[in-house]
């Protein structure tokens, strides 16, 4: 079975509901609630609230439109929010800590001479030294040549 309505019938209610009449004993308990809605506003600092009767008596029956009061601005362009902070050189000596410094360039001192680096197999790299009998340090530069083809 299907959930369908019978032809010619709709679920929304379109008919207008009936504004109805102010009666003695309505108005007097609506005077009474106004005055008790006012004192309970001021009493919570809400000033910008308090009504008036008509205004009272429209918000009861559901046709109050609230008051704006729009105390803003209009929107302009302030730039990007920048906290302004003193510039504080930073202390930079030998002797205290600081773990960002540049490292120094190391540099050889030995008593041999660094003639060049070779490459013994793959990534392995060795230094070549001149030696006494040997000035231009070819000799150890063959034997690692022969070295690394055997």
């Amino acid at each position: 079975m299907t959930m369908s309505l019978v032809r010619g019938m709709t679920t929304l209610n379109t008919k207008k509901r009936k504004a109805s009449k102010m009666t003695r004993s309505r108005l007097e308990r609506l005077q009474k609630q106004h005055k008790e809605h006012n004192k309970h506003m001021k009493q919570l600092g809400c000033h910008n609230n308090l009504m008036t009767f008509q205004e009272y008596c429209d918000y009861a029956s559901g046709n109050y439109k609230p008051k704006t009061t729009t105390k803003s601005k209009p929107w302009t362009y302030e730039g990007p929010a920048v906290r302004k902070t003193e510039q504080v050189p930073s202390l930079s000596s030998k002797e205290s800590f600081a773990p960002a410094t540049k490292k120094e360039s190391m540099q050889y001192t030995g008593e041999r001479k660094l003639v060049g680096i070779a490459m013994m197999h793959k990534s392995n790299l060795v230094p070549v030294f001149a030696d006494d009998d040997d000035k231009t340090g070819s000799k150890q530069a063959t034997e690692i040549a022969q070295m690394r083809r055997n």
